[in-house]
């Protein structure tokens, strides 16, 4: 079984979309960006040495991270040399150029996307034969990276009382995202008018997911995309991918189990801007494990009751803990791997897995999470996928209704 083939393209335009400029006249619809001039996007996939990736979630301050990429290109002909006139990138090779990486799985031919991001850095290192080849190495980050250069203080089209998704949508608007480029939820909370407070971008998106408990993420299409509380948590409850080394589920190369306090919260103190702080807690789990706070200012629920329900969520979610499998990794060079190589590219955030792995005295480990982060590491011959993975974000039996539903009071004190 062959493993997949890497595709990587580059895209010499401005601006922040990923799709192809046209010029009118021919204008395909969902497919180009209307451009003065048609955008030139080369295919460097022959040239690619090696590859890395890497996207995923802060378990601990509960946001998705800035995703990173880097590309090595051999170049024979001076085409990455920025001061080769006869290069066909001549004038082109600047920072922030957009770079897309791509796996097309050899089973099927479906192409998966890996990576959309921006170039940071172009990387020079020459080769011992001085002159026959030289290496470039791009450095890259995903949108999350324009999304926090950009500053914004008051939000044109904010209004008291709309939806966290409203709220995203309007704070978009405000840096000219493309709305071609946006995967955006409702939203099941409403927000207070806009602070009107110099931050960045991504600051000020942060906050609103927070708000909802919910998810702000780019994924690796280059979508920003916002998920409402359903859905962070609804997911877990689906059909999930099985990884298991008895031969019931896709065998891993690697796997790490891990029982610390490290997610434990069993006190959470939550205040939105204007309104009295709220605290939620855990006598039971304080008693267990000492007292492990969580505290979140600023947001922007509407009222006092909202900001108790996050709180007494947040805690319900938290209170406790047990073994957990922090990362899994994938060698796609295993022969007879055709499910692996799928689930390697296919699987992403908020997909569930379950885990198994024999114990001695034929005991074993098993659990189902999360995908909330994936790396990919590609070199000659070799392809291996790591993926991290946690509980949900919320418990599903906490989201019986459209707010945070009916908590069990009983092991709450607040």
């Amino acid at each position: 079984m062959p493993i997949p083939t890497l595709k990587c393209k580059i895209n010499f335009s401005t601006g922040a979309s990923f799709g192809a400029a046209a010029e009118l006249g021919a204008f395909i619809l969902d497919t180009n960006v209307l451009g003065d001039s048609a955008t030139i996007i080369v295919d460097v996939s022959s040239r690619v040495q090696a590859a890395s990736t890497k996207r995923g979630r802060n378990p601990l301050t509960d946001v998705f991270q800035t995703g990173t990429a880097s590309i090595q290109i051999a170049d024979q002909n001076g085409d990455f040399n920025p001061q080769n006139p006869a290069s066909p990138y001549y004038n082109l090779l600047q920072p922030l150029r957009k770079i897309q990486l791509s796996g097309v799985d050899p089973a099927t031919n479906i192409e998966y996307a890996m990576f959309s991001g921006y170039i940071t850095g172009y990387n020079y290192t020459q080769s011992r034969d001085t002159g026959t080849v030289s290496y470039t190495t791009l450095t890259a980050v995903d949108g999350f990276q324009l999304l926090n250069l950009a500053s914004v203080s008051s939000i044109a089209g904010t209004v008291a009382g709309e939806t966290t998704g409203n709220r995203v949508g309007d704070i978009l608007n405000q840096i000219g995202w493309p709305t071609g480029m946006r995967d955006i939820d409702t939203g099941l909370t409403t927000v207070q008018a806009d602070p009107a407070t110099a931050r960045t971008a991504l600051s000020a998106l942060q906050t609103v997911a927070t708000t909802e408990y919910g998810a702000l993420y780019m994924d690796a299409s280059g979508n920003v995309v916002f998920q409402d509380r359903n859905l962070t948590a609804g997911s877990v409850t689906g059909t999930p991918t099985v990884f298991a080394d008895d031969g019931t589920g896709i065998a891993y190369s690697n796997l790490q189990w891990v029982l610390n306090d490290a997610q434990i919260f069993n006190e959470a103190n939550v205040t939105a801007t204007g309104l009295a702080k709220q605290t939620a807690s855990d006598a039971t789990s304080i008693a267990t494990y000492f007292l492990h706070s969580y505290n979140a200012t600023d947001l922007l629920m509407q009222t006092t009751s909202e900001a108790l329900n996050y709180a007494q969520a947040y805690v319900a979610s938290r209170k406790d803990t047990s073994i957990r499998a922090d990362s899994i990794t994938l060698d796609l060079t295993t022969s007879n791997y055709a499910t692996g190589v799928t689930a390697a590219l296919s699987l992403d955030y908020f997909d569930p897995v379950t885990i198994k792995q024999a114990q001695p005295n034929a005991t074993t480990l098993q659990k189902t999470f999360q995908v909330f982060g994936v790396a990919h590491d590609i070199r000659p011959g070799q392809w291996k996928t790591t993926f991290t993975t946690l509980e949900p974000i919320i418990d599903s039996f906490i989201l019986n209704n459209s707010s945070y539903g009916v908590l069990n009071t009983n092991v709450l004190s607040y």
